[in-house]
């Protein structure tokens, strides 16, 4: 492939975790990030914004999403151009739905189209996972579905999951932040054995319950016992949102990535019933939420460009 001179990249976002499955397993979901590269002759950096909270996103060489941009040039061992970055925001800052991921992904991707795509899609996804740190959020973002990822003696080994159709994600986004850092430092430093076996047993659960949408097995699965009795804490009105969301018929419900949003499981005929019921429960709390039922993304990171 030719270098290019501009390339556009659309990266969903991702529900970490699933309740059992700590840093080790997510979804891509239907709500995504856009990212313009354009090469300039020169000039430097330039970065616009737009979209919900396009003001908090930095416009210069701390942008995450130039961070990896700049990364993958580094990688192959060439000086990053100076490039135009036209950011259109669909996916909510520092809610547990991979925001973050969305940038490292694009970034990458961007620049590896820019360069002639010197890299392969599994040396682009070594990268995002070595930049996040962990792989939950970056691998499904960037190869859509529902992803398990596990260490290997020579890298990583990525299992799709089977997604049962039915199964509709509803995803309670309150209009307040909680970072990862601050929800990382409330976990426990070390767990029980009985712990490590109770997440272990629900996870393999988790999985059966999702390629065939099993209610009684989903109901169970979603439970956890690593990060989420920590973390319930951090957000008000768990207790509640969660409580309405099973009464209406939902599987169960689990905090999305490292939260605040929360992220309940149902099926196409109680989606509509959850969200509503997610929704009075956090006004009820006096908490103003934006509540939406989504769909897989089993696309993940795309890309295309104009020359």
């Amino acid at each position: 492939m030719s270098v290019v001179s501009d390339v556009t990249v659309t990266v969903p976002a991702t529900t970490a975790n699933l309740g059992p499955g700590f840093d080790c397993i997510g979804a891509a979901l239907t709500l995504y990030n856009e990212f313009k590269f354009t090469r300039l002759q020169e000039g430097g950096l330039t970065i616009h914004v737009t979209g919900a909270e396009a003001e908090r996103v930095q416009t210069d060489e701390s942008n995450l999403l130039y961070q990896a941009f700049a990364k993958l040039y580094q990688y192959i061992e060439q000086t990053p151009p100076s490039v135009k970055m036209e950011i259109q925001l669909g996916v909510p800052l520092a809610r547990g739905l991979g925001s973050s991921a969305t940038a490292i992904v694009g970034g990458l991707v961007g620049a590896n189209q820019l360069a002639g795509a010197p890299l392969s899609q599994l040396q682009v996804m070594e990268l995002a996972i070595a930049m996040e740190g962990h792989p939950d959020n970056v691998v499904p973002a960037l190869l859509g579905g529902c992803r398990l990822a596990a260490t290997s003696d020579t890298g990583w080994e990525i299992c799709e999951i089977p997604w049962y159709r039915d199964i509709v994600p509803v995803v309670a986004i309150p209009d307040f932040e909680l970072s990862t850092s601050t929800a990382r430092r409330v976990l426990a430093t070390e767990v029980s054995r009985a712990d490590a076996i109770f997440n272990t047993a629900h996870l393999g659960l988790l999985l059966r319950g999702l390629e065939t949408g099993k209610r009684e097995w989903l109901r169970t699965a979603l439970q956890d016992k690593l990060h989420q009795p920590y973390r319930k804490a951090l957000i008000p009105g768990y207790d509640a949102v969660n409580i309405a969301a099973v009464t209406a018929g939902a599987y169960g419900m689990v905090i999305s990535g490292a939260g605040p949003t929360l992220l309940a499981l149902a099926d196409t005929t109680q989606s509509q019933a959850v969200e509503m019921a997610m929704l009075t429960a956090w006004q009820e709390a006096g908490i103003t939420a934006v509540v939406r039922s989504l769909s897989l993304d089993t696309q993940g990171a795309s890309s295309f460009h104009e020359g």
